[in-house]
């Protein structure tokens, strides 16, 4: 063996070493070099195949465990090696001695050509060459199973016959290795995906390039891949969603969307007794919907209906057993409450690699529902403990309360308020600011809260109620410098008695008046110092004033001085006489809130004393009651009676005075009056109609008409008419209803239609 032939070979060796051990596109293009080097080098083929295969069969004897995937790694190599060394271009390039040679050594050129064609019929993937223009000009067996175009039908010139037209053009081969992945549609119509690898080679009998490669049956990597990311994009769309809706609104738009399906609807039964939310993405079938959302016929509600008691996890096509689908339904989540229904566009073929998909999305898609489901009923727990903590749900007439805590989704702080009505009448508030923001305030908040609620109800005053929750506050970790204003409201005197521990001082506006500070009754914040006793103001309140206790959140901002902020809410209350306390709190955060939103708890209450009665006295005549209900709806707005019962009352005076003008004074006289007075205590509001004229029995029969007095009835509590002495006078009263108290952060609503 000369040297040159024995350098090559234990080159080849070692390059082929290397391959077996960690096969890449790197050692691959070394066996194409080592091949390009044979042909300089005059290396025989047969010594270099009898040389491989020595060295493979040694190698396999010598793997430990055996290696499966060995011989075809090294088949991939020699082929590498032969593809520079084409024995038809050998003949060409060769007509020496050495071809003679080499010539001698084997059977001849059709037995070489055997011996080649057996080596690439033997590769499982499928083997190519390409002319320059892209033109398969040959093919193995391996290549016609994996694409359904076989060697019996080559040439194949671009566009080939297996290429997907909606997909890319192939990538441009060049001169360099290239590997890539496309998609193609087997001759049966089945769409699949090929790993393509190639190399380029010139001909050196004419010069001309060819592309020699491989292709490989990816279809399932790439369909796991496509399963594994979409079920990432949709576990990252519902990620962030924290209630059914949400998940729902997101995870049905990305399903859809993926699977190709024209809508998905979800129904879920909250119980037993009523029946399913609908949630909709994508088109629905004309008339299935109306104003109040998405409606299923009974032939889709039967449909989920039989789905959602199906065991959890499992699909079914509609209609079963049929070779093309209209869509898919399934459970949705493992309570039997909510089923899922994919409908497409137009019937279609399910395979394998769909029913996976289907699987895998919507059991992601039901962990999220879950999960919300969880989220929800733990928020609703939370908000249940956190609203007990606040304050009371329903205040007395009159008031109105405001809290925003700073940090949400907490809807408490360390500020609060507390509207406790007392045994006396009287009623007392307590306004406080604990240091700190977020749950750790919220749980000083709520001790002291409740020590001060239990002082009120005991009877004590302002000053001794702050006295005595010095101590408390004492006791309280993260309670020392407590803010706190408690007052004791006497609708009936008109008086309001107060103390405040450091805090925010109150607010007064008389009716039409701007606000002013009451700053009367104040020392310092709670558990600071030691006090013999802390002091208490008295001030009156006039008839319709509004009074407003809040804490330092309202009015404190970076950069602003704090006195704008108190000027701001007394030139809000100068210009809300006519406006209900819910409509003063509003109209007072409108204008002191920050662009930003505030950042520090905020807590307000807003109270209105009872204004002075009304009397009106008009001549009867029709064209006054305009101007009577005008001056009734304000007096009422101004008592802070809500709209709704503001309306009744407003109608039942109408109706009244209407009567009078009507039928009291038949005589047609222009001197004759109509009286009104409208009153209002605690809980009660009273208007009294009084005429002179002469009472007109009701007809037995009265027609189209003769309504007033039900009308009046149905309008208001208590109806009493009078008509025994001198005239006729009707008393109409109502009960002010409590106030329901808002909650922050309300939860957002949860619309059942989901746009697509």
């Amino acid at each position: 063996m000369s040297s040159v032939l024995a350098a090559f070979l234990d080159a080849y060796a070692d390059a082929l070493r290397r391959h077996l051990d960690s096969p890449t596109h790197a050692t691959l293009s070394e066996g194409y070099e080592l091949g390009r080097r044979a042909l300089v080098e005059d290396i025989s083929l047969l010594d270099l195949t009898e040389h491989h295969f020595r060295f493979v069969t040694a190698a396999e004897a010598a793997a430990r465990p055996p290696d499966p995937r060995l011989a075809e790694s090294a088949l991939e190599f020699l082929l590498q090696t032969l593809a520079a060394l084409d024995i038809a271009t050998r003949g060409y390039l060769d007509g020496t001695r050495r071809y003679e040679q080499q010539r001698s050594r084997a059977d001849d050129l059709a037995g070489r050509d055997a011996f080649r064609t057996a080596l690439v019929e033997s590769l499982q993937d499928g083997f190519f060459v390409a002319d320059a223009r892209g033109t398969i000009i040959e093919v193995n067996s391996a290549f016609g199973a994996l694409t359904g175009y076989g060697a019996a039908d080559v040439p194949y010139p671009l566009p080939h016959p297996w290429s997907v037209p909606s997909t890319s053009r192939y990538p441009d081969l060049g001169t360099e290795a290239l590997r890539f992945v496309i998609p193609i549609r087997h001759r049966d119509g089945r769409d699949l995906w090929l790993a393509v690898s190639t190399s380029a080679l010139i001909k050196p009998e004419n010069n001309e390039q060819i592309f020699v490669g491989t292709i490989r049956d990816v279809t399932a990597e790439h369909d796991a891949q496509a399963r594994d990311q979409a079920a990432s994009r949709l576990a990252t769309a519902v990620g962030a969603a924290t209630s059914v809706v949400e998940v729902l609104a997101v995870g049905l738009d990305e399903l859809r969307r993926t699977v190709g399906a024209e809508s998905a609807v979800v129904t879920v039964w909250p119980n037993r007794n009523t029946g399913p939310e609908v949630y909709v993405s994508g088109s629905i079938e004309p008339g299935t919907s109306n104003t109040e959302g998405p409606v299923l016929d009974a032939g889709a509600r039967t449909l989920l209906e039989r789905a959602r008691r199906r065991p959890p996890r499992s699909l079914s096509a509609i209609p079963e057993g049929a070779e093309s689908s209209e869509g898919i339904v399934a459970p949705l989540g493992e309570t039997g409450d909510a089923a899922l229904w994919l409908r497409f566009a137009a019937p279609r073929a399910i395979t394998a690699a769909d029913w996976t998909l289907f699987s895998l999305l919507i059991g992601h898609l039901s962990l999220a529902v879950q999960r919300a489901r969880n989220f929800d009923q733990a928020r609703s727990t939370s908000l249940t403990l956190q609203r007990a903590m606040l304050g009371p749900i329903e205040l007395p007439p009159r008031f109105s309360v405001h809290y925003e805590p700073a940090l949400p989704p907490l809807e408490i702080g360390g500020d609060w308020y507390d509207v406790v009505p007392l045994k006396d009448g009287t009623i007392g508030v307590v306004v406080g600011d604990c240091v700190g923001r977020g749950l750790s305030a919220a749980v000083v908040m709520g001790q002291l809260r409740s020590a001060a609620r239990a002082l009120l109800l005991r009877g004590a005053g302002p000053a001794q109620l702050l006295a005595e929750l010095d101590p408390v506050a004492g006791r309280i970790p993260g309670a020392m410098c407590t803010t706190v204003c408690a007052a004791v409201l006497d609708p009936v005197r008109g008086l309001v008695r107060y103390s405040s521990a450091g805090h925010m001082p109150l607010i007064l506006a008389d009716v039409g008046e701007p606000g002013r500070l009451l700053e009367g009754g104040r020392s310092v914040p709670l558990a600071t110092f030691e006090m013999p006793r802390r002091p208490e103001a008295t001030t009156a309140l006039s008839p319709g004033s509004t009074l407003v206790l809040f804490t330092d959140g309202l009015v404190e901002q970076r950069g602003v001085d704090i006195d704008e902020g108190f000027a701001k809410i007394c030139a809000v209350l100068a210009d809300t006489p006519g406006k209900l306390p819910r409509e003063v709190a509003d109209a007072v955060l409108s204008r002191l809130r920050p662009a930003a939103g505030y950042d520090d708890d905020v807590a307000m209450v807003v109270y209105r004393q009872p204004p002075s009665p009304l009397r009106l006295a008009v001549p009867a005549h029709a064209d006054q009651l305009t101007a009577l209900r005008r001056n009734l709806k304000a007096w009422l707005a101004a008592a802070a009676v809500p709209h709704d019962l503001a309306s009744d009352l407003v109608a039942a005076a109408n109706e009244a005075c209407s009567n009078s003008i009507e039928h009291a004074y038949r005589d047609g006289a222009a001197d004759h009056a109509v009286e009104l007075t409208a009153t209002c205590d605690t809980e009660t509001v009273v208007i009294v109609v009084t005429d002179t004229g002469s009472w007109k029995p009701r007809s037995a029969d009265p027609g189209n008409r003769g309504r007033g007095i039900d009308m009046m009835q149905a309008l208001t509590e208590e109806l009493d008419i009078d008509h025994t002495g001198p005239g006729t006078t009707v008393r109409m009263s109502v009960t002010l209803p409590a106030i329901k108290s808002p909650v922050a952060n309300p939860l957002r609503g949860t619309h059942r239609r989901i746009a697509g």
